[in-house]
């Protein structure tokens, strides 16, 4: 994130995330806030956007049903890029039932709201990165990397 100049990250707790947030945190050059929900870390990051800043929203996908509606009416309605970096839960190896229904749910529902979805093997979550902003500047709508339980393992 730092590599494409993200100024500002928003973030929703997941316990996947927590070593990014940590480095995030650390880094003085980009700006975290902690949100409680997801819809509000989208909100923040868009007016980020139209204040000049390049920003990200990080958050486990159980919070995208959350945030469709603030994607949708905000976001893609007005052509407002986003990086959403997603801990994807309920997929291959998932020990928790509840994470699979909306696991098995995120992809068709990004598919759904025309939001590409990236979802990188283990050592190429930078080039991940650097080519979903890319594309969201390009295609001026928000682009989500889906970081997997196979990736989270890999670290």
């Amino acid at each position: 994130m730092k590599k494409i100049g993200i100024g500002i990250v928003t973030s929703v707790p997941c316990v996947n995330l927590t070593d990014l947030i940590a480095l995030i945190e650390a880094d003085t050059s980009i700006r975290h806030l902690a949100v409680s929900r997801e819809e509000e870390g989208v909100g923040i990051c868009a007016g980020a956007y139209l204040g000049g800043m390049k920003p990200a929203l990080l958050m486990q996908n159980s919070g995208l049903g959350n945030s469709i509606n603030a994607l949708a009416s905000l976001d893609l309605l007005y052509g407002i890029p986003l990086l959403i970096i997603v801990s994807h839960r309920g997929v291959e190896g998932e020990e928790v039932s509840a994470q699979v229904p909306m696991g098995l749910l995120t992809e068709p529902l990004l598919r759904s709201m025309g939001i590409p979805a990236i979802k990188p093997g283990p050592g190429e979550a930078e080039q991940a990165i650097v080519g979903g902003w890319s594309r969201s500047i390009g295609e001026r709508k928000p682009v989500a990397i889906l970081l997997d339980n196979a990736f989270w393992r890999s670290q």
